[in-house]
């Protein structure tokens, strides 16, 4: 270590993905890396959702180039951290289907169809590929987050406190500090903010922009027979049989054998603590009901319910995340608002992020869309 050029101390607020793979970069860098999380590691929406990833399906839109940018990245982290092995990592073919319900099981006539996978039993019409081996893929989310930050902690010297932020603490205009709830300081020569949800309960950021709560509800389980279930991930125009609005769940079977089937979502309120968010009992009955029409593997009675479970998404009025220095606070950065593409997006932002500390522009990505100054212009004063 050279005393004239000590590492740059960085505090990183947040254990789900995005916070991860920041520290994971950052440290990786060089720079002395904090990572501070209030409950456990992706104990909240980078735990609990599908981990479905695309190259392409943000294309046309502002995120195209970080959504390609970390798929990319995502497949040479699994080759340099045996993702296959460690956190499920895989290429899948995915699949659009059109599903009208039955009132019951005893209406249900087992057969699968033309052109779908044979575990796909359930009234599916309209098969169509919407991403190959080459453009889609998935993790394990929970699992991959962990394994990097496992990965920094052991070879990058990256320290965990579990601890709640209270304030970032603003000395002349730069941040200096990460203040904890009860007291406890860490000095810092940068922040960087990945709180997703919880954004909303840091004055800080909350007196600049908005970030809201959409509640996604999801079951996994584990089916009759693993062994039959191929790599194909669904994803769902489901009418119901009572009538009304069609529905877009989507179902992704998982290396381990388990399925993974999530939908539901609205918007919710975020509360204090991340274990306080639970399902509503009827959007996991609603998601048993769309298990057991896609197929009899998945039914409930053959199948294992191992989780019903639901998270918080960050999302932003203009549906954009949040990643760059805060306005009027040097060495302040936040990285948010993801939505549902914050396991995808997880690695490329994480990488900009180290970038933009520690050289003060990103290459890996233009973070200009980003920024949360955005917002500023907005503004009626």
């Amino acid at each position: 270590m050279d005393p004239q050029n000590p590492p740059k101390r960085v505090v990183v607020c947040g254990g789900g993905v995005i916070g991860v793979c920041t520290a994971y970069f950052l440290s990786k860098r060089g720079a002395h890396v904090t990572l501070v999380e209030q409950s456990s590691i992706a104990c909240a929406a980078s735990g609990k959702p599908g981990g479905f990833l695309a190259l392409d399906w943000c294309d046309g839109g502002a995120v195209s180039s970080l959504a390609r940018a970390s798929f990319n990245l995502h497949r040479s982290l699994a080759q340099e951290l045996n993702g296959a092995e460690l956190y499920g990592y895989r290429p899948v073919t995915t699949l659009s289907l059109s599903i009208t319900e039955t009132a019951s099981s005893a209406q249900l006539n087992r057969k699968s169809g033309a052109n779908l996978p044979s575990w796909i039993d359930g009234p599916a019409k309209g098969p169509r590929t919407i991403g190959t081996t080459e453009t889609t893929a998935q993790v394990h989310p929970q699992l991959f987050t962990k394994t990097l930050l496992s990965k920094a902690v052991e070879e990058y010297g990256l320290k965990v406190v579990i601890g709640k932020l209270e304030r970032v603490e603003v000395a002349e205009g730069e941040a200096k500090a990460v203040i904890l709830e009860g007291g406890g300081g860490i000095d810092a020569d940068a922040v960087v903010l990945a709180l997703g949800p919880w954004t909303a309960k840091l004055s800080l950021l909350s007196s600049l922009f908005r970030v809201y709560g959409l509640k996604a509800h999801s079951i996994v389980v584990e089916p009759k027979d693993p062994d039959s279930i191929t790599p194909h991930a669904l994803f769902l125009s489901y009418y119901p049989a009572h009538g009304g609005q069609p529905m877009d769940p989507e179902v992704y079977p998982r290396p381990t054998g388990e399925v993974y089937i999530c939908g539901m979502s609205a918007e919710a309120e975020v509360p204090d603590d991340p274990e306080q968010v639970m399902p509503i009992p009827e959007s996991i009955q609603v998601l048993k009901t769309v298990a057991r029409n896609v197929s009899c593997q998945l039914a409930e009675g053959e199948a294992r319910v191992k989780a019903e479970q639901a998270c918080i998404l960050p999302c932003t009025d203009d549906s954009l995340p949040v990643i760059g220095e805060v306005h009027g606070v040097k060495g302040c950065y936040v990285a948010t608002g993801h939505s549902c593409w914050g396991i995808l997006n997880g690695p490329a932002t994480g990488a900009a992020m180290a970038e933009l500390v520690m050289d003060g522009t990103a290459s890996i990505v233009d973070l200009s869309r980003f920024t949360p100054s955005r917002f500023l212009r907005d503004r009626k004063w």
